[in-house]
């Protein structure tokens, strides 16, 4: 083999790395994203509408998503299709699901009662996640599920005063999107 022709083929299979990414970043964001109340049931009347953003809220500061209150054990469905990145216990959210969805979102749901998926799965719109419930930093509480929608490409724009203002650039209003 020529060793000359070495760099080239290198600068070959960047090129190919890199256009590959880029058509993965810019196909994540021209997905159509229709999204579904996530509690079946629900609807907008079963959540507190000024609980986004709410300081101060427990250890967290300020509360990052909604909370849909439903009967124990009610059916939780994915919001938006994507891929489950993680599925499982987490010490404040209790059993929780996280799904990479499009325009590289993330959908989170804790303190599900019970979980119906693993990770890696592939999820549509309207998939059962499992089921709601008061895990986590929610035991004792009324179940419900908490509900977050956090974008991997932040929006600087939206960023304020607030306290933790700054995070205002990552996490989107789900009361916007039921």
């Amino acid at each position: 083999m020529d060793t000359a022709s070495r760099p080239s083929r290198r600068r070959s299979k960047r090129r190919i790395i890199v256009l590959v990414l880029l058509a993965l970043l810019v196909g994540g964001l021209l997905l159509p994203q229709p999204r579904t109340m996530p509690v079946v049931g629900a609807d907008r009347n079963s959540f507190a509408h000024d609980s986004f953003w709410f300081y101060p809220w427990g250890r967290s500061g300020t509360h990052k998503g909604i909370d849909i209150f439903a009967a124990k054990g009610t059916p939780v469905q994915a919001a938006a299709g994507g891929v489950v990145i993680y599925a499982g216990p987490k010490e404040v959210g209790g059993n929780i699901v996280l799904v990479l969805g499009p325009k590289w979102r993330l959908f989170y749901y804790a303190h599900l009662d019970t979980i119906a998926v693993k990770r890696g799965a592939i999820v549509a719109r309207g998939d059962h996640l499992g089921t709601v419930g008061n895990s986590g930093n929610a035991a004792g509480k009324p179940p419900h599920l908490h509900y977050a929608i956090f974008t991997l490409l932040p929006y600087p724009w939206r960023i304020d005063g607030d306290h933790q203002g700054w995070k205002k650039a990552f996490y989107l209003d789900p009361s916007d999107h039921v």
